[in-house]
């Protein structure tokens, strides 16, 4: 947790000023009892009225500035835990935006929410008890134990013998309950991913009447968590009434060895009372600590967690030295191009070579699991190649800056993403500082124009989150128009057209054709009306390329894509 805590660097000052709070905070508290005793001994049993005024004044002064640095380190103490947490999500989320695809597929969904959110509150929690307590609980005990044997050194001997005895409980408790808060995390995290695969798969769920399914598996996996988190109470709840038993026994003891004390005449009745606040507020200072003890297991946990977030090495990072690109602009070549995903036993591309000029429209067709998408992932650089290179305008792509080689790029994914907000933040979101007139003329291109003006609020309309309250051809289409409003030097297309109708299908063609006829573009197909007209066809079977050429060509040379040609026009014919 200590190296999390390296980002506290901007509240350093405020830091300062809380220790310098609290100290005169513990000052105060602990000069109290004494002069209570000294109203005691010298006031009562003198008769002193003035005295007593006197010493009153002074004690309501001493407790009210106490008072007053216990709140003011309170807040400060909160605004800094508050900040502190502030920085942590912006550090997770930061570095999760640095995140290849190879990363995210490591931690998963689920638990990289659980770290940005719960984890960071536990953080966040015990940061406030660290800056109060961490301070306020030694100097407390270490001052009241020096107080007290001023007052007197004879019945320190019961202080000896309670202390080690808390010690102990205390240690046995935590002994038992570390192991189970190290647990907790980890079943936050199950409870989340059924959580959201519950919500995000809810028309899945619905449609195959798997609601009581689903119902039961999220109820174990919140009944397992509620048996963890029943445990470690548990053993928590045993140690309150174990502390204040000691604590209250502590009391008794001292009051009849003081009482004792005091009849042989060599004890004060005020020393008494004195003692008997300054083993209390030992004995609490203790029992602080331990409340701290309880919550930095569980926040170490976490500290742990958000750790390997932040020092996870990333598979893609920008080079040190960038290189130009030439002057060409949207040419790509792939030079004997394999990759592999992590714990992968089979490649899933091997030896790809070819070549793709501004200007030219290249298809790309194959079986499922074939590798289509996994080739146009290394294009934009979502994963790195394992050997050989891909260059875009005659560079290594891993020698270019991530944001230099996507901002050539509009790409068009084979699962659409639209985003909560209106339909055009949604297009503009391709282009940051477009204009009202680009975004229609995108969305006239995309051929959306139609059932955007057909909703009541037009481009105003509020699109919910994951694009739910719009059909599956309008997710795409909107998505067409995201990247056309890029004027990208290329244009990737990874089974983009699949929801569309057929007349809808051919006007965005036609559409398009001009828009994108200076780009280099790629499409991913698996319809053979929708490749057959491409500048070159590559074909893809089992990670490798089965054949590249023309529609005419490869029906007589590529037997993969005379057998798709030969099944798709069958099924027409059956049709």
């Amino acid at each position: 947790m200590l190296k999390l805590y390296r980002f506290l660097k901007p509240y350093t000052t405020y830091i300062a000023v809380i220790i310098i709070l609290l100290c005169v905070q513990v000052l105060s508290d602990l000069y109290l009892p004494t002069l209570m005793a000294d109203i005691v001994d010298n006031g009562l049993a003198n008769k002193d009225v003035d005295y007593i005024l006197h010493l009153g004044r002074f004690m309501l002064l001493i407790a009210a500035g106490g008072t007053l640095c216990a709140i003011l380190a309170t807040y400060l103490s909160s605004k800094t835990a508050v900040g502190f947490g502030i920085i942590l999500r912006e550090k997770i989320f930061t570095k999760v935006e640095e995140f290849s695809l190879h990363e995210f597929d490591k931690f998963g969904t689920a638990t990289l929410i659980t770290r940005t959110t719960n984890d960071v509150t536990q953080i966040q929690q015990v940061s406030v008890l660290i800056f109060s307590m961490m301070i306020t609980a030694p100097l407390t005990c270490i001052g009241g134990v020096i107080m007290a044997l001023q007052q007197d050194k004879e019945l320190a001997w019961v202080l000896v013998v309670t202390i080690p005895i808390l010690f102990t409980v205390i240690g046995i408790t935590l002994k038992r309950g570390l192991p189970l808060f190290k647990v907790m995390q980890k079943k936050i995290d199950k409870l989340n991913l059924v959580l959201r695969e519950k919500i995000t798969g809810i028309r899945v769920v619905r449609a195959f009447n798997r609601i009581e399914k689903e119902r039961v598996r999220f109820d174990d996996a919140n009944a397992d968590l509620m048996d963890n988190a029943v445990k470690v109470n548990i053993i928590m709840a045993v140690l309150m009434p174990a502390m204040m038993l000691i604590m209250n026994l502590t009391t008794v003891a001292i009051i009849w060895f003081g009482a004792i004390r005091i009849e042989d005449g060599t004890m004060q009745i005020g020393s008494l009372l004195a003692f008997i606040q300054y083993a209390t507020q030992i004995l609490f200072s203790l029992l602080m600590l331990v409340m701290l003890f309880i919550m930095v297991p569980r926040a170490q946990v976490s500290a742990v967690r958000i750790n390997e977030v932040l020092a996870t090495n990333l598979d893609i990072v920008d080079p040190e030295k960038i290189e130009l690109a030439s002057s060409e602009r949207g040419f790509v070549e792939f030079k004997k191009v394999s990759f592999r995903y992590p714990g992968a036993d089979q490649p899933a591309l091997s030896n790809i070579t070819f070549s793709v000029k501004p200007g030219e429209l290249t298809a790309i067709i194959g079986g499922t699991g074939s590798g289509k998408s996994t080739l146009v992932n290394l294009i934009t650089r979502f994963y790195d190649v394992e050997s050989g290179s891909i260059l875009v305008d005659g560079v290594d792509v891993r020698a270019m800056s991530q944001q230099a080689l996507r901002a050539k790029i509009g790409f068009v994914p084979q699962k659409t993403v639209l985003f909560s907000g209106t339909i055009a933040e949604n297009i503009k979101y391709g282009k940051e500082n477009a204009t009202m007139e680009e975004i229609e003329h995108a969305a006239h291109v995309a051929q959306a124009t139609e059932f955007i003006l057909g909703v009541e609020a037009g481009f105003d309309h509020e699109i919910a989150q994951g694009g739910t309250n719009v059909s599956g051809g309008q997710k795409q289409r909107l998505s067409i128009a995201r990247a056309l409003i890029r004027k990208a030097e290329i244009y990737i297309f990874d089974d983009s057209f699949s929801a569309l109708d057929f007349k809808t299908d051919a006007r965005l063609r036609a559409a398009l054709k001009p828009e994108i006829a200076d780009a280099t573009v790629f499409i991913i197909a698996q319809s053979i009306s929708t490749v057959k007209d491409a500048d070159r066809i590559i074909v893809l079977d089992a990670g490798q390329i089965s054949g590249i050429g023309t529609h005419k060509e490869l029906i007589d040379t590529c037997k993969v894509y005379g057998e798709i040609v030969a099944s798709q026009l069958y099924e027409e014919e059956l049709a």
